[in-house]
């Protein structure tokens, strides 16, 4: 049996529909809506390859089952790396669907070494050309926010040394990005993923975005890596609260959709609807089961912990 019908055979199974009309890629329409379009309370952003198997390769056609199922956002680490008509096809098509435009990375990040933290003026340089052309892939995409690592620690200086390295970079991206409306977003990264990196907590964060005090320069919470860094998340989250400007999602352990792990996901959705939250939650994580259904099953996960009203 070909791939393509395995799937469409395992889907009309699931979806209990029949075969009367071929969407994109001969996926069947009935296939690709699953019991129409649902109403979510935030604005969850899916990715691409989340629903490769119901919706095709394509990233239209996927931005297109995602609005189908009810997604209002969508977020893509990688947008800088695609072609300018790719980006132009993306953001067309995103703007037609009712789609907002999530994060997308806008540096080249140091996993290994340090970059802003060591101060060298050559690596902040490359970091402001980064966020420079950044802006050009934010205006075309319509993009409100960006997402910036500050690196690596550099082991040879003293903290306090480091962080003031980190603020005069940022100061001087905010300076850059300000006078078109787009904030770049501070990502602390958990220790046992990414062992090394500068930015590791909330307060952390607060602390530098304080620091650079500029609309442009805010916090990233990225729950999953919070939860395994420090946990006490609506607390930590609550104390940040005013520097915070997006969300992003995925249970531990596993890193994949909500449900499957220990974070209890309708609480904290509750917590960050009644606090007025109106931004990107962007749900960056894998599926906990690679096919088909198990895409179908995120999409519930989705329901289930936003049904908290």
């Amino acid at each position: 049996m070909k791939r393509r019908t395995f799937v469409q055979n395992s889907l009309m199974a699931t979806l209990g529909a029949s075969v009367t009309t071929t969407g994109a890629f001969g996926f069947p329409d009935s296939a690709r809506k699953q019991k129409g379009k649902h109403n979510f309370n935030l604005k969850y952003a899916p990715h691409d390859g989340m629903f490769k198997h119901n919706a095709g390769g394509d990233v239209i056609s996927q931005l297109e089952y995602m609005a189908e199922q009810g997604f209002t956002a969508f977020e893509d680490n990688g947008m800088s790396g695609r072609s300018v008509d790719v980006q132009e096809a993306m953001a067309k098509t995103m703007e037609n669907l009712g789609i907002e435009m999530g994060v997308f990375v806008a540096h080249k990040i140091y996993w290994n070494e340090p970059n802003l933290a060591g101060g060298d003026k050559g690596k902040r340089e490359e970091f402001l050309t980064d966020i420079r052309n950044s802006v050009e892939v934010a205006k075309r995409v319509n993009a409100k926010w960006v997402t910036v690592v500050p690196g690596h620690v550099d082991l040879r200086k003293e903290p306090g040394y480091q962080t003031a390295n980190v603020v005069e970079s940022l100061k001087q991206a905010a300076g850059i990005l300000e006078p078109h409306g787009i904030t770049m977003v501070l990502e602390p990264l958990n220790y046992m993923n990414h062992p090394g990196m500068f930015l590791t907590k909330s307060a952390q964060a607060y602390e530098v975005c304080k620091a650079v005090n500029s609309p442009s320069c805010k916090i990233l919470y990225d729950i999953y890596h919070q939860q395994i860094t420090e946990g006490n998340l609506i607390p930590n989250i609550e104390a940040s609260w005013d520097e915070i400007a997006y969300f992003q999602v995925g249970d531990n352990p596993g890193r994949n959709e909500p449900t499957t792990g220990e974070i209890n996901y309708k609480n904290v959705f509750k917590y960050i609807y009644d606090r007025g939250f109106k931004g990107v939650v962007g749900m960056e994580h894998g599926n906990s089961r690679p096919d088909a259904e198990g895409e179908l099953a995120v999409i519930e996960a989705y329901k289930k912990v936003d049904d908290f009203l």
